[in-house]
């Protein structure tokens, strides 16, 4: 805990909850205990900070049966890794490495192929370079786990017709990042994850994959019956037909479903941690996530160093297209280049990106606000209430921020006068 929160008077939790809050956050303390605790084996975290500041660290429940979850426990945060890979390709184009608007052949010559020599960097970042579908690169999951190879596919793909549309590059957008990474540097998503934004930010919980031997960050059993209903006989079989579908189902299917995909998350070590998957397999801390934005949100600065300029990031709060996601059933997902905003109270201004069972990390720029928030549940059950989490997190954590600026001006007021 930081010297600043520590001066700042903190609030009772409720029963079951870990770590501190200041008092301010204290309807959204109590509701991220009504909503995240009460489930044996499972478990999450939050973090929010203001300017940097952390005034919210908590935590509830299990990583694992018997295993209380705690500060340095880490979840598989699905698609809110893509914000962190994009993160990485924001680093590269703020020292001049990349730019936006240049065609990813010019980078990695191998992508020109089969017409792509003009789609551009930018269309990459925003999900609009028709790359969204697995089965024309993948023949199950022996193939996802085999990320060179994913990314050698890729570049010698042809783009289908919803090239130039918003269509959610569910897993295809990682290797994507990842393949125009390495052709700049030479080096790993893994690696990169590490090097430029772990490091700099000075965090312990950011990883790609399973953490390292000796990394103080473990990996939370995920809880629940996972994707397991994916592999039924029949769902399979609507699934794999719905390929040709005109549309949103045939477009959701394409970038999201694989025969044997509900295999990459089965068990105690799935198969999805032993591999670079950056579009889903990051593994954070909830204070990772908020660290990161928490960046994001105050203009590219990180403890009194500059880690993106401020150009950057005005690039990165720009909306690329207001148009509705093919892949995302017409969702307004307001595309940024690797985020999204989300039109609910709270998340208006801000951007970020939520995963698979409502982990997310989220930037507010105009307050400085940012937050970080995960756990390990995946069960069809609470599938839907989980994946809207971000709808009650963020407009609390709006409000306790405001009361905090409140709370602080009113010494200042009481000085002047």
């Amino acid at each position: 805990m930081s010297n600043v929160a520590i001066a700042h008077d903190l609030a009772d939790l409720p029963t079951g909850v870990g770590g501190y809050a200041t008092p301010e956050f204290g309807p959204l303390v109590r509701t991220f205990a009504r909503f995240m605790g009460g489930v044996p084996g499972a478990g999450g975290a939050l973090t929010v900070q203001l300017r940097g500041v952390p005034l919210v660290d908590i935590q509830i429940g299990e990583s694992a049966p018997g295993t209380a979850w705690d500060a340095d426990t880490g979840a598989i945060v699905f698609s809110a890794t893509k914000g962190i890979a994009a993160t990485v390709i924001h680093r590269l184009a703020d020292r001049g490495l990349i730019d936006y608007d240049t065609p990813v052949a010019y980078y990695w010559p191998e992508f020109a192929a089969n017409g792509k020599e003009r789609i551009t960097v930018r269309h990459l970042l925003s999900h609009r370079a028709g790359l969204s579908g697995l089965p024309d690169i993948a023949a199950g999951l022996d193939d996802i786990l085999d990320h060179r190879l994913m990314e050698q596919r890729l570049a010698a793909a042809k783009p289908d017709h919803l090239r130039g549309t918003p269509t959610y590059h569910a897993l295809t957008y990682g290797w994507l990042l990842a393949g125009l990474a390495r052709a700049v540097t030479g080096r790993g998503m893994a690696e990169l994850f590490r090097t430029e934004v772990a490091e700099p930010l000075g965090t312990t919980g950011i990883h790609l994959g399973r953490p390292p031997a000796g990394s103080v960050t473990t990996a939370a059993t995920m809880h629940g019956g996972r994707l397991a209903f994916v592999g039924t006989t029949y769902i399979s079989l609507v699934l794999g037909r719905a390929y040709s579908f005109p549309g949103a189902l045939g477009a959701a299917s394409r970038a999201l479903f694989l025969p044997g995909l509900e295999d990459f998350l089965e068990g105690d070590t799935p198969p999805i941690l032993d591999t670079e998957l950056p579009a889903g397999n990051g593994v954070c801390t909830a204070t990772g996530l908020a660290t990161l934005y928490g960046a994001l949100a105050n203009g590219g600065m990180h403890n009194g160093r500059r880690f993106l300029s401020p150009q950057t990031i005005k690039t990165m709060r720009h909306i690329e297209t207001y148009s509705l996601d093919h892949a995302l059933f017409y969702i307004p997902m307001l595309w940024h280049m690797g985020y999204h905003s989300l039109p609910i109270p709270g998340a208006r201004a801000g951007f970020g990106h939520i995963g698979l069972g409502g982990s997310f990390g989220w930037a507010d720029p105009n307050t400085g606000l940012s937050v970080g928030f995960t756990h390990n549940r995946l069960s069809l059950t609470a599938l839907y209430t989980d994946q809207l989490a971000s709808a009650w997190v963020l407009p609390l954590a709006v409000r306790g921020a405001r009361s905090t600026r409140r709370t602080a001006q009113t010494p200042a007021r009481r000085r002047a006068a």
